[in-house]
């Protein structure tokens, strides 16, 4: 297990983790517009603003950081990556998909504004990703296609909606591990992979430190799905902000169903190791900021 250093490291960690937080809360809230027409906009704001964890812009920003990258392209990339996020919640809870009413600890977007405006503020957020990361000036234009590579693939049918199809095709059906694995690289692995390169992509590295970040990306990107797996079994909906449980109840399959508990958090503690492993491999100088995020994935409680 990584030891996250000494206090003053974790204290230092704390404090950039609440300013990044308010740096990507009041972009959002500016990029987000509230006069969208027919009440749409105020939709897209009530599914981004003022909830979530924001641990994909964190990775955006951590891995830009660790490789002295562009901060301006970054942290569009964190929003861009956050509106996508943002939006496949919405449509995840439709009562065409999950059929969720709970979700950040408030009513879903559905719920709250309608199944047709959910659908419309989720297709305007995902639209609205992309027009973030392709500014008029500031970002070179050969990072702006980079970037939008990146996270059209990463969310897109080779990964989020691609997994989200397999979940829903699953439902009642018995998965091995290795399906189980394919499944959630795609829905819950690729975007988070996806968050760490696009902060990566922002500065200049080696083709060896590119492939151990993707390394890294991979395996908290797996880990953060067994560990919502536990939790979904181990808290309550207070807790988590969301409906605990569901998984049972919708008959899917999942880590821990598959695995076993214990199984399954061994699991998630090997892949924070492999994490870590990968971020020794990149040879960066200073990672300790994705180092701790590892950790804070297979450690969170909610």
């Amino acid at each position: 297990m990584h030891s996250v250093g000494d206090t003053m490291k974790v204290d230092d960690f704390d404090v950039w983790t609440r300013a990044e937080l308010e740096a990507v809360e009041a972009a959002l809230d500016a990029w987000v517009p509230a006069d969208a027409p027919a009440g749409v906009g105020l939709a897209m704001r009530y599914g981004v603003l003022d909830g979530g964890k924001r641990l994909r812009p964190l990775l955006v920003l951590a891995a830009c950081e660790a490789v002295g990258g562009n901060r301006e392209a970054a942290m569009r990339a964190a929003c861009a990556v956050e509106l996508i996020h943002a939006y496949s919640l919405v449509h995840d809870d439709m009562p065409c998909m999950d059929n969720d009413v709970l979700r950040r600890g408030k009513p879903t977007v559905h719920v709250q504004f309608g199944e047709a405006q959910a659908m419309l503020a989720g297709d305007a957020m995902q639209a609205l990703a992309f027009e973030v990361l392709t500014p008029d000036a500031g970002v070179e234009p050969a990072l702006q296609a980079r970037l939008c590579s990146l996270l059209a693939r990463a969310a897109g049918h080779a990964g989020m909606a691609g997994g989200q199809a397999i979940d829903l095709a699953s439902i009642g059906k018995p998965l091995d591990e290795a399906a189980l694995r394919d499944m959630h690289r795609r829905k819950t692995g690729a975007l988070l992979q996806a968050s760490v390169l696009m902060g990566a992509a922002c500065g200049r590295i080696t083709p060896e430190a590119w492939a151990a970040l993707s390394d890294y990306g991979s395996a908290i990107g797996l880990a953060f799905q067994v560990v919502d797996d536990i939790l979904d079994v181990t808290q309550e909906s207070e807790t988590l902000g969301k409906t605990a449980g569901k998984d049972l109840h919708h008959n899917k399959p999942t880590y821990v169903s598959v695995l076993g508990l214990d199984a399954a958090r061994r699991h998630a503690d090997e892949l924070r190791d492999q994490a870590h492993a990968a971020l020794k491999r990149s040879g960066l100088a200073d990672a300790l900021r994705l180092a701790i995020l590892a950790d804070k994935v297979v450690e969170r409680h909610s």
